[in-house]
């Protein structure tokens, strides 16, 4: 068995299809991991959707800023945005059935020495503090609670953890941090606006990985979401987002080995 980590989909099908036949991807016998926004961007979302919750338990997709936004807007709770390509999904008669498993999605996945979550962790949290907070959040969005939380899930507020938090306020700062965050401020104080390179990186703000009290682990840590950072690898860390419905291209990587495959992307939004 092997175990592939795919980055950010957003709604390229056709990438993923060409991706998957690349690697010979084989769900009888290989596991896919999905580092979150399956949708929304790409032209899309719902083959995309559709196919991965077909192949079960040989697939796990954490989920991303994207995947909560599409929940908002099906419940109703966000106003629709200039890049949504969600329409399809709103209105296919199996939508039910696929936002309800979507929700079901684990916000953080960890297992064997590997943490998957879409954009990053907060230098105060430990792998197995996160796990536990991220299932907070599991939880509420799997429960008759889901609707109301939803409906509270936008904005920035509170930008920085503490354990004090309760609440909506407590769940939306982990999922902020989770599903949102680039950079971070030594104090783990999160910046939500500059989303370009680290090199540009705002006044007294680093990239969540090179905060340097970060809690120590031998964990390597799965993400996504930040395209202008691009495919990176360095200990402890394999950012995987490359860009694909920007014109870059879709990776894999093989945890076993460490082995990369790319396609380029065949559906890149115009501009």
């Amino acid at each position: 068995m092997a175990r592939y980590v795919v980055g950010d989909v957003q709604g390229c099908f056709d990438s993923l299809t060409a991706l998957l036949e690349k690697i010979g991807f084989d769900p009888q016998n290989d596991r896919l991991w999905l580092v979150g926004d399956l949708v929304n961007r790409g032209p899309k979302s719902l083959e995309v959707l559709r196919f991965v919750r077909s192949l079960g338990d040989a697939a796990t997709a954490v989920l991303g800023n994207h995947d909560l936004y599409l929940l908002m807007v099906a419940a109703g709770w966000r106003k629709r945005g200039k890049d949504d390509t969600l329409q399809a999904v709103v209105d296919a008669p199996d939508a039910d059935a696929l936002l309800g498993w979507l929700a079901s999605c684990p916000l953080m996945h960890v297992e064997d020495g590997f943490a998957m979550v879409h954009a990053g962790l907060l230098p105060q949290w430990s792998i197995d503090e996160a796990r536990a907070l991220a299932g907070e959040v599991e939880a509420m969005l799997r429960s008759p609670g889901r609707d109301a939380f939803l409906a509270e899930l936008a904005g920035n507020a509170p930008a920085q953890w503490s354990e004090d938090l309760t609440g909506h306020d407590r769940l939306r700062c982990i999922v902020n941090a989770m599903t949102r965050m680039r950079f971070c401020s030594y104090e783990g104080v999160i910046e939500f606006r500059y989303k370009g390179p680290p090199e540009g990186a705002p006044l007294g703000c680093v990239p969540w990985f090179e905060v340097p009290h970060r809690r120590p682990d031998d964990t390597t840590v799965l993400v996504g979401h930040w395209s202008a950072l691009g495919l990176r690898i360095r200990p402890g860390l394999v950012a995987l987002d490359s860009g694909c419905v920007w014109g870059g291209a879709l990776t894999a990587y093989r945890l076993e080995d460490g082995a990369l495959f790319q396609v380029q992307s065949s559906e890149a939004r115009p501009g």
